[in-house]
């Protein structure tokens, strides 16, 4: 017997009951994007590397981006991430739109890192964005977008928060520390591993990049100050309008929320679950600059992205998919014998032209064998056409839950399954 081909490392397959899950998962984000006047878009799988060079982190382009030439050697790779995509369809038609945009998009993206928990190379993202706008205003908007998300799918705030901070407030901490801002850069994106890092792995680092003793004392007590966030004149406001937004039960305040990503200018934020179990839900946050490195004239916004892989662990773990899940429910009409088929395929075809699915069985086995069939199917509903009904006019309605039955006019069948 030949080896099975398996499929390619950090990549997955979706079976149909696997497919049902990941469409529900994007209609509740597209639900919670068109709540807030939001609109679809989307952009190639496939970009320029310098696309990603002008926007993204060197670690991203050099380390996780999947680059190779294209059949010119022309170096091209597919998309980690969506923000510089975005930037460039802002710049191509900057004079042409209405500001502010509201955009949202859900879509495949690639990144070579080691496939675990929680992370693989090939994945889906939900990316939300308001461009054009430098308020507080845009960034409470964003983040009550994803409190309202987390509300559609059963994720209390009690099991999931939006952990904020500001890199402005950061920025006048370091200055107070006397923190060089030539390393300023390094060190923000070395607090947004300190998660990642084991301490005194971490600490060692830190003191590689030119922090003293001293410093690093002050850094460590600044990172566990819940309080801090009342030094900034910002944050003060943007919990003010989170109140009034309905989501503050959502929001706390984290110091050591930073984002490792260069474009981020002011607030930041991540989603995780209170319980720590996870990595990051979601992450985004205010940027000053989007269309600026691609050519374009500087627009603020602000955004945040939320891959599929961590939020389906997160809602099984809390078993908030649906139990009864499918695809679209459909109708199942069987095949009596031989002589009845071409009347199961006349009906089966009439309700298909009114809009009604229809799965249609393809042999005459036995009737209860065709049944079994549509049970394993999770259908719950379907049609008999005997000799009698032929005859008769009328057509056997059969409910696969209760096992009741009743029978219809053929006539009035397709406004049965309207009502």
């Amino acid at each position: 017997m030949a080896q099975i081909v398996h499929s390619i490392k950090g990549t997955r397959d979706f079976y149909p009951n696997e497919m049902v899950r990941r469409q529900w998962l994007i209609g509740k984000a597209r639900q919670a994007s068109q709540l807030f006047g939001y609109e679809h878009y989307d952009g190639p799988c496939l970009e320029t590397l310098e696309l990603y060079a002008a926007k993204s982190g060197e670690e991203l382009v050099k380390e996780q981006a999947f680059v190779f030439p294209d059949r010119g050697g022309d170096p091209v790779t597919l998309r980690p991430e969506l923000t510089p995509t975005l930037a460039r369809m802002v710049a191509q038609k900057q004079n042409e739109l209405v500001y502010p945009l509201r955009w949202w998009s859900f879509g495949p993206f690639w990144r070579y890192e080691r496939p675990q928990k929680g992370r693989t190379r090939e994945f889906f993202q939900w990316n939300i964005d308001l461009i054009g706008d430098n308020s507080l205003m845009a960034d409470a908007e964003l983040i009550a977008v994803a409190a309202n998300f987390f509300r559609l799918v059963g994720l209390g705030s009690e099991v999931v928060k939006v952990k904020v901070n500001n890199r402005h407030l950061m920025e006048d901490v370091f200055e107070q520390l006397a923190i060089s801002k030539d390393i300023s850069p390094a060190v923000l994106k070395l607090i947004d591993r300190l998660d990642k890092l084991p301490l005194p792995i971490w600490e060692e680092k830190a003191l590689e990049l030119g922090i003293s003793q001293s410093q690093l004392r002050q850094i460590k007590s600044v990172l566990e100050d819940e309080a801090l966030w009342k030094q900034s004149g910002e944050l003060t406001e943007l919990f003010r309008l989170l109140e009034s937004l309905g989501v503050s039960d959502y929001v706390v305040y984290d110091p050591k929320i930073i984002r490792g990503l260069d474009y981020y200018t002011g607030t930041v934020f991540e989603a995780h679950d209170v319980k720590g179990e996870f990595r990051a839900i979601l992450g985004g946050g205010h940027y000053a600059n989007l269309v600026a490195d691609v050519g374009g004239n500087p627009l603020p916004g602000v955004g945040f992205a939320m891959g599929d892989v961590v939020i389906n662990l997160v809602l099984e773990a809390y078993g908030l998919y649906p139990s009864q899940l499918s695809q679209k429910e459909a109708v199942f009409v069987t095949v009596f014998n031989e002589d009845l088929k071409a009347k199961s395929l006349e009906v089966a075809s009439q309700l298909r032209q009114a809009g009604i699915n229809v799965v249609l069985s393809l042999t005459e086995d036995k009737l209860a064998k065709q049944l079994k069939y549509a049970d394993r199917l999770n259908l719950t509903k379907a049609l008999v056409i005997g000799p009698d009904e032929e005859a008769s006019g009328k057509v056997i309605v059969k409910d696969l839950l209760t096992r009741d039955q009743q029978s219809i006019d053929q006539a009035e069948l397709i406004a049965f399954f309207k009502c």
